[in-house]
């Protein structure tokens, strides 16, 4: 079986901190590409076969996509705010100059259309608040259900307060059928720590008696997790230390995502009809540490 939890670091080179082609990974369509630039610096890239992204993390970007040139505002923390980004169809160049120093994310899946670039201003992002009580969390949806057309590629950032369990109940999404999608998932991590240490968390992923898997790993900053089938959660935020984690997701359909609860743990989302959200949600930029 494929390595499933790739530590930070052990996938990057140059400027890439993560380099996650669906080769890599083992499968067929999700890739995830994270680089670090200076002021100045320059990453070009041919999309080939791929759909992209260009999402910044931290800093502005100016980016050319063939005759198409978009500066991205970005943002300056993952922590409670919102980007632009631009969606690059298969068969281009893009070239991205960073314009300070700052990180961007590149998800691309295998794509079967021709389309066209797009500028997606921040203002189009959805934002919405799931789950209730410690299962609370902030999903930031930045291609899954947004005017943004993709082939295949599903993107979207989660936000987890400390002691929170996200990606909870469990679920998958490998077959297909009337109320699910066959995707590949990953998810990239990013933990905010602090003057005690670099916090932690945890993930899980586990498998049927017919497709078994299995992953229960703690989760440290920069960390990768593939999920290539069964079902997957929790993401748990430990006490004291807020859990970002980014979702890339394709399969052989249209960039749809639908998945099913694990029966066993499905019932949890009838006890949020009493409970209110955590009031540390959403978060915003005063509420971080930085």
């Amino acid at each position: 079986m494929t390595e499933l939890v790739l530590r930070s670091g052990s996938t990057g080179s140059g400027s890439c901190d993560v380099d996650v082609t669906p080769e890599r990974a083992g499968w067929t369509y999700s890739g995830l590409t994270v680089a670090k630039l200076a002021e100045g610096e320059t990453l070009e890239l041919d999309t080939n076969g791929h759909e992209y992204l260009v999402l910044p993390l931290e800093g502005s970007f100016a980016v050319q996509v063939g005759d198409v040139h978009a500066d991205l505002a970005g943002r300056s923390t993952i922590w409670g705010e919102v980007t632009d980004y631009i969606f690059v169809p298969r068969h281009s160049t893009i070239s991205i100059t960073a314009l300070g120093d700052g990180r961007v994310a590149l998800p691309h899946a295998l794509a079967d259309e021709d389309l066209e670039p797009r500028y997606c201003p921040a203002e189009e992002v959805r934002v919405e608040l799931r789950g209730a009580g410690n299962c609370s969390r902030q999903v930031v949806n930045y291609a899954v259900a947004n005017p943004v057309r993709t082939s295949r590629l599903l993107a979207c950032e989660v936000l987890t307060p400390g002691g929170n369990w996200s990606s909870y109940p469990p679920h998958k999404h490998d077959e297909e059928s009337e109320v699910e999608c066959e995707l590949e998932e990953i998810y990239y991590f990013e933990i905010r720590g602090d003057e005690h240490g670099p916090g932690m968390a945890f993930h899980g992923t586990y498998g049927t008696p017919e497709r078994p898997i299995h992953v229960a790993e703690m989760i440290a900053n920069g960390d990768v997790a593939l999920v290539p089938h069964g079902w997957h959660g929790p993401c748990a935020a430990a006490p004291g230390y807020d859990l970002y984690y980014l979702n890339v997701m394709a399969g052989p359909g249209k960039a749809e995502w639908k998945s099913v609860d694990d029966p066993h743990y499905g019932w949890i989302r009838q006890t949020w009809e009493n409970q209110g959200i955590d009031p540390r949600l959403p978060m915003a930029v005063d509420d971080t540490k930085e």
